[in-house]
């Protein structure tokens, strides 16, 4: 049943050696990829890193800050404490 069906849907043979070769043909690939790429230098690195960092600073104060104020309307407005 099986042979039929590989007769009429050739994409459906799985061979042991078919999967090697598209393995390895995939990781050659990858690697000619990753050879095109342009890696940053370790100050655009630098850089960016300090750029996250302040951002994640500047909104992390701002979400503590809206929830102080947020706290005390919620306890003394809608709590009536």
């Amino acid at each position: 049943m099986a042979d039929a069906r590989s007769e009429r849907h050739p994409s459906v043979r799985t061979q042991p050696r078919d999967q090697e070769d598209r393995r390895s043909n995939f990781v050659s690939e990858s690697w000619q990829e990753l050879k095109k790429v342009e890696w940053p230098s370790q100050n655009q690195v630098i850089q960016g890193t300090v750029v996250v960092l302040v951002a994640c600073i500047v909104v992390g104060a701002y979400l503590y800050l809206n929830d102080q104020v947020w706290k005390h309307v919620v306890s003394r407005v809608l709590l009536g404490q």
